[in-house]
């Protein structure tokens, strides 16, 4: 089965599902759906930054500071956290993802999911999936901080990376 035949779950704006469609439908048909982010750290705190392949459906070739990827129909997003930031990090036996918060990440018409924001620690070597990563490093925030500047970032991880700064300031 191609990524494009996966089965994902349709939701309304309250992420109550309302249907299911192969992934290829969901992006063409720009249907609301779920996604998960991890924010992967390193034992010294650093964060897993990396450069999409070209060959990626959505955002191809920009960086983004999160694992993850799409939500499978009936899986939780707390399942799907791990299995996508073991799959992109390409480890196994990652201690299972602190889940934060979910907003309903929306660039208009077309552009719209849910998304769950997780955080893990990942003291394990890694071997990213040389088909979705071009580009990795471990950075320290400072780091991602000048870079967001001088990187073209992808939207929705750059919607959950200021999220996910104002869930720290307030929390």
């Amino acid at each position: 089965m191609s990524a494009a035949d996966e089965i994902l779950d349709i939701v309304d704006e309250n992420d109550r599902v309302i249907g299911q469609a192969p992934r290829g439908r969901v992006y063409g048909e720009g249907l609301r759906h779920r996604c998960v982010f991890v924010r992967a750290r390193d034992a010294e705190g650093r964060v897993f930054v990396h450069r999409r392949t070209p060959t990626k459906l959505v955002f191809p070739s920009l960086y983004d500071m999160f694992v993850g990827g799409v939500v499978g129909a009936g899986e939780s997003y707390d399942d799907a956290a791990l299995r996508e930031a073991e799959e992109e990090l390409g480890v196994s036996g990652l201690p299972r993802p602190e889940f934060l918060f979910k907003f309903l990440y929306d660039a208009g018409p077309g552009g719209s999911w849910w998304s769950a924001v997780y955080e893990v620690r990942c003291e394990l070597p890694v071997h990213p999936q040389v088909e979705e990563v071009a580009w990795h490093r471990f950075l320290p925030e400072e780091e991602i901080a000048q870079r967001l500047s001088e990187w073209e970032w992808v939207p929705d991880g750059l919607a959950a990376h200021e999220r996910l700064r104002a869930h720290r300031a307030t929390g």
